[in-house]
């Protein structure tokens, strides 16, 4: 089975040699996509000339457009059987897709989450989210989604969504930030796929280490849910 490893990329020159070290070194079928949304941090020197004939495919925008435009321009690249977004800051570890794919295999689910909180000691592993405010952000913008969606998912936004890649080749996204997490979801809701989650490891980044998603993303993504769900 192989799997398409969508990466977008902003600005991660302190991380992005080790991640692709890690996903290259991931011992299953994979397509790496890696988007460059106009760095200017010396990452699009390194990705060019250090990577571009290690990967099937780099996309280099040019200008800046956001996490959620990084996907939509490898979308239609994707020739693996499922999907993975993969960020570039080294939170989500990739010797994790063979749970996915080890999970998908169980179960035969056409979507699968990796869920930050679902973890049997919940309390140490939540710390890694790194600050509170994002805790307790992260838990409120879950029940909203799972709310409007008919849901039940413990981690609504992480970023390791895997999913089968003919649904996501065929759905329409148009969110440029980060509010394609939340436009995911719901679109997903609203074809009747049921979400099926596993619990992952996480290391969360401090905004001093350079994490970019802010409190005002809460409230795009609740704009999300509500727009596609309601006025899709």
């Amino acid at each position: 089975m192989k799997l398409t490893v969508i990466i977008p990329v902003y600005n991660e020159i302190e991380y992005i040699d080790i991640l692709l070290k890690k996903v290259l070194a991931t011992n299953i079928d994979k397509q790496i996509i890696v988007v460059d949304d106009f760095s200017k941090d010396g990452t699009r020197e390194k990705l060019i000339y250090d990577y571009k004939d290690k990967v099937q495919k780099l996309i280099l925008h040019d200008t800046n457009q956001g996490k959620g435009a990084a996907i939509k321009s490898a979308q239609k690249y994707i020739i693996g059987e499922y999907v993975i977004i993969q960020d570039a800051d080294l939170e989500y570890d990739p010797d994790q897709y063979e749970l996915f794919l080890s999970e998908v295999k169980k179960t035969n689910s056409k979507a699968i989450y990796g869920s930050r909180v679902l973890k049997k000691d919940k309390f140490k592993n939540i710390q890694n989210f790194s600050h509170t405010i994002r805790i307790w952000g992260n838990m409120f913008l879950t029940f909203i989604s799972n709310k409007v969606n008919n849901q039940k998912l413990t981690d609504a936004h992480t970023c390791y969504k895997m999913v089968k890649s003919d649904i996501f080749k065929s759905i329409n996204l148009q969110e440029k930030d980060f509010a394609f997490c939340p436009e995911l979801n719901t679109k997903l809701s609203n074809m009747g796929i049921e979400i099926h989650e596993i619990p992952i490891n996480y290391e969360g980044r401090t905004y001093e280490q350079g994490k970019k998603i802010k409190s005002s993303d809460g409230l795009k993504a609740i704009k999300a849910i509500l727009k596609y769900k309601f006025f899709k």
